[in-house]
Parts: structure tokens; C-alpha cells; sequence
């Protein structure tokens, strides 16, 4: 995002909680410090003179710090803390849902302890286990996928109440088969604007296995995604656009980037959840191919214009893949040095973002989290990859890991493949 709103001519300051090279490279400042400390930020500010502000992840709109920015004056291309429990609390955004009877609804309910547990889940069958607050995307456990059965699903949703994960409450939610896909939106509250989609990866390794991260990667294609049809696309959006319309209705308008995660299914899109703000890594994707200056549709979702400026992007496919330390996801491995040849990367085509790192001579050190990400940008999906995989190759560590088959042909056509024997084939007319 850093890097969007310079390319428009922004001045752009920065409150982060480790030192991230790409970002202290490209702001005017930065400081060190919690993101979720609303005072200590508010300060920073005021003593930048900054005239708008967006939060980057999901923690300070839950802290509130949105709603502090804007008491102080600040113009806030980001949600507020009443419309950001979209993301902050599943069970309050589902009976959202529930209210307004937007489409895309799973069969769900809320539990804060064992009551009425069991034969909720014995119900359902194979089912979500969803921690109902932030866990950082890595709470969520799948009958199938992470728990064995129905005693696995009950023995996760008690270690939940008993360890206070995410609030120490549930939501049990019917298990979904297809294909998830990520739908990104500008919004001034009333205007919606999608951007193109996007496909995550949230397992850990290749051939999507192992547990749940924050997302290994993305990739996006020239006309949308090869599994995902014209009409399931727009009606994904749709979705977003209801969601944003019920806000408003509730006197909570939501301003600023928001995204559905939907999972494709035989009965068309199904919302897994939606988030308060970019994806990541969905928005190295999206704002890599954004023509129109981010700072123009900043400037038009505070001012309520969206629906008057254009929105265009470049009609190429893009392919993201994150360096982790080894045991990302369950046991990572901090402190090593991985040496980054930036000036080959460059010669590449690829763009370098950091993300969870300290800075060293030639490099970076890993803390526990994802270390740096390598986008591809180009005609196609398969070309973009291949861009990505070059960029790769000049990031050297002892310890790191990355999904190298993210964006590869044989993992696409998987996509496709799924869809076709679920009896949702794409349709290319539609496109």
C-alpha cells in the first residue's frame, strides 16, 4: 500500500511494529511502535500533520484507533470500529447477514461454551470451526482438512473456550466444498468498486498441504480466474455490495478497502468471511495492476465521489509468493539471515515487498512470520509465475521455505478440474 500511494504522489508516514525495509525506505517517516496504541499514534499524526490515514491490517480498526484519528481530525480511508466488526466478529457478521437475507449465507451458530455443542456439530456433519475474533488467519479449523472427525471438531472448539483464542467463542459453520476466491472492493460507503480476482493460498506447502497460515501466496489472471465464471464473479460482488449496503442501513457506514473471501461451489459463491481491508497478499496483486493513482481513489472514497471517477486496471495476470521461515505455520524458525540480490530481482521485472523482517547488511533477518513476497506481472499466468520463480532465485537463506507452486499450470488446471467435477465448469462465453 506504501508503495501505491507514493507512486501517486503521496508523502507517506508509518507506524509499524518491527521495521519493515520496504516501508522505512519509502516513507517521509516512521516509527517504531504498537499498532494498536491509539494515543502513541494519534500523536505521530498530529506531529506529521497527516491529512489521511489507512490501516494496513486488521488490529488497530479493532483497537479503535480509526475512530480516534477521526475525533483528532484525520480523514480515515478505513472502516471504524463498529464497521469493522465485520471482520473482528464472525458471529456478528454472519447474523449481519441473517438480518439483511444478503445471499451467500453458510448454516451457522454461535457458542461461547459446550451447550447445545455436540448436536450442533453431529447436525451438520463435516463443519468450520471458527474462533469468533481475530486470530490472525490461522484460527480456523476444517473437519477434513485439520480435524479428524466430530470429537476433534468438539475437542478444538473447547481448547478455544478454555485458551480465550479469538475472544474464547465459536462459530460452527457448515464445511463448504470448492474453490475459494478472493474478491477485493474500494467503498465510500455507498459506491462499490471491485477489483479483479484473486486466488489465496493459505496451507503451508505444496500441493496444498499441511496447516493454515496467513497466506503463502496469490495469483490473479488476465480475464478473471480460469474456474470462475462472469456470473459468479458479479455475484461475489454483489455480495461485497450488500454487505456495504447494510452497513450504511445500520448507521455504521463502512469507507475504505474491503474484501469478501468466498468459497466457489456447485450452488455458485458462499462467503467464507470478509475482512475490513486489503487481503494479504491479495493486495501486492491487485494495486500491482491498479492504472488509476491509488491517491485518486484514496482522495474519491473520503469525499464520497467513487462513483464519479474511473477505475481501470491493466489487463495482465500477476502471481505472489511469500519467502517464510522454515516451520511457518506451526513451528517457525526466527532469526536467520536470508540475502536478497535486489538489483537481480529488479532485472527480473519483479516486484520485492517486505514484510515481517529486521534489516541487515546484504538483507534481512526472519522473525516468526512471512519474511518478504515476490510479485510476477505478466500476460499470463504462466508467464508471471515464471517471472516470480526467477525472483526466487536470488533470495538465499539456511532456513526459509516458499510455495513454488503457486500460479503453476498444473495447480490451475487443479482449479478448473475441481470445478468441472463439482458441476460448475466456467463458462468462457461469459467471461
Amino acid at each position: 500500500m506504501a508503495k501505491a500511494l507514493v507512486d501517486g504522489g503521496a508523502r507517506v508516514y508509518s507506524v509499524m511494529s518491527n521495521e519493515n525495509p520496504g516501508v522505512a525506505e519509502l516513507a517521509d517517516d516512521y516509527a517504531i511502535g504498537q499498532e494498536k496504541h491509539v494515543a502513541g499514534i494519534v500523536d505521530k499524526a498530529r506531529q506529521w500533520g497527516c491529512t489521511h490515514a489507512l490501516s494496513g491490517p486488521e488490529g488497530p480498526i479493532a483497537a479503535g484507533v480509526t475512530d480516534a484519528l477521526a475525533d483528532a481530525g484525520v480523514t480515515v480511508v478505513s472502516p471504524s470500529q463498529q464497521a469493522g466488526r465485520i471482520e473482528t466478529d464472525k458471529a456478528w457478521m454472519r447474523d449481519l447477514m441473517e438480518r439483511h437475507g444478503i445471499p451467500g449465507r453458510v448454516r451457522n451458530r454461535h457458542f461461547a461454551n459446550q451447550q447445545g455443542l455436540r448436536e450442533y456439530v453431529e447436525e451438520l456433519g463435516e463443519v468450520a470451526v471458527k474462533p469468533v475474533g481475530l486470530t490472525g488467519g490461522k484460527g480456523v479449523k476444517v473437519t477434513g482438512d485439520h480435524l479428524a472427525g466430530t470429537e476433534e471438531a468438539l475437542e478444538y472448539a473447547n481448547d478455544v473456550f478454555t485458551s480465550g483464542l479469538g475472544g474464547g467463542q465459536v462459530v460452527i459453520e457448515e464445511k463448504l466444498e470448492g474453490e475459494e476466491f478472493t474478491v477485493q472492493c474500494f467503498t465510500d460507503g455507498d459506491t462499490v468498486v471491485p477489483t479483479p480476482p484473486i486466488q489465496d493460498h493459505k496451507r503451508a506447502f505444496e500441493g496444498d498441504e499441511g496447516p493454515n497460515t496467513g497466506g503463502m501466496g496469490a495469483y490473479s489472471g488476465s480475464e478473471g480466474l480460469p474456474f470462475l465464471s462472469r456470473v459468479d464473479y458479479e455475484a461475489a460482488v454483489d455480495i461485497v455490495r450488500d454487505i456495504v449496503h447494510a452497513l450504511r442501513d445500520e448507521d455504521r457506514p463502512y469507507v475504505g478497502p474491503i474484501y469478501g473471501q468466498f468459497m466457489l461451489t456447485a450452488d455458485g459463491p458462499r462467503v467464507v468471511e470478509v475482512n475490513a481491508r486489503f487481503g494479504d497478499p491479495e493486495a501486492m496483486n491487485t494495486l500491482g495492476i491498479l492504472e488509476t493513482p491509488f491517491t485518486d481513489v484514496v482522495d474519491a472514497m473520503a469525499e464520497g465521489t467513487l462513483d464519479e471517477l474511473e477505475v481501470t486496471f491493466e489487463p495482465t495476470a500477476t502471481v505472489c509468493k511469500y519467502v517464510v521461515p522454515e516451520g511457518y505455520g506451526s513451528d517457525p524458525t526466527p532469526d536467520t539471515t536470508v540475502e536478497i540480490d535486489r538489483e537481480a530481482i529488479a532485472e527480473t521485472g519483479a516486484e520485492l515487498f517486505y514484510a515481517s523482517c529486521e534489516p541487515t547488511e546484504g538483507g534481512v533477518v526472519t522473525t516468526t512470520s512471512r519474511t518478504l513476497a515476490l510479485v510476477g506481472i505478466a500476460d499470463t499466468i504462466e508467464d508471471a509465475n515464471e517471472q516470480a520463480e526467477q525472483a526466487l532465485s536470488h533470495v538465499k537463506g539456511e532456513a526459509i521455505d516458499a510455495r513454488h507452486d503457486i500460479g503453476t499450470e498444473k495447480l490451475v488446471q487443479r482449479r478448473v478440474e475441481h470445478m468441472r467435477e463439482l458441476g460448475r465448469p466456467r463458462n468462457p462465453e461469459s467471461v
